[in-house]
């Protein structure tokens, strides 16, 4: 980004009720030298992190199901969302610290490491967030409790292992929408890690 072509910017906080929602104005030169003054509402709720757990002896993964309200309110049918596990990282925690905490808490199994495989923007044309997504290998000697979140967080979460093969074919049917989650089964898939 060349910072030459962008000037004068200014923040309106709309809502900060769960995350930040922002107003942003700003100057940009465009490609033809026009300058133009330009606005844009960006969401903020800070990084995130999601992890697929696979096992390749049982050619199995694990993910999670639960309600979804934006998802909800696009399309009245699509509220359930099958997801990797995943969670937003805390201020002081790293991506690593995070996705194997949430491990725990979301799908009950406790993991010493992951493998970082793919950072993206989810939707960089609205969301501030960032995602950090990791793969890590489990076995049933890791599962120490049922998962399904923390009623602090009001979380309900179902767990859910799939083998590999019900899960790309769920991409195909539609039953798997979520990005993060696509991408992820998709890494297993190109990098032949469930052959």
């Amino acid at each position: 980004m060349n910072k030459k072509n962008l000037k004068n910017i200014t923040y309106t906080i709309l809502s900060s009720a769960w995350a930040t929602l922002n107003r942003i104005d700003y100057d940009y030169k465009f490609k033809n030298g026009e300058w133009k003054r330009l606005s844009r509402e960006t969401y903020n709720r800070g990084n995130g992190t999601a992890i697929l757990l696979y096992n390749s002896e049982k050619r199995t993964v694990i993910l999670t199901k639960q309600f979804r309200m934006p998802a909800y309110e696009n399309d009245k049918n699509e509220g359930m969302s099958i997801e990797a596990c995943a969670g937003a990282i805390d201020k002081n925690d790293s991506p690593l610290e995070t996705i194997i905490r949430e491990t725990e808490e979301e799908v009950g199994y406790k993991i010493d490491n992951a493998k970082q495989v793919l950072t993206a923007y989810m939707s960089p044309g609205a969301l501030t967030e960032k995602m950090y997504l990791f793969i890590s290998e489990y076995d049933g000697t890791m599962k120490i409790n049922d998962g399904g979140g923390l009623d602090a967080e009001d979380e309900d979460i179902e767990v859910l292992e799939l083998s590999f093969g019900s899960a790309i074919e769920m991409i195909k049917n539609g039953d798997i929408i979520d990005a993060k989650t696509i991408m992820l089964l998709q890494y297993l898939q190109i990098h032949k890690l469930l052959e």
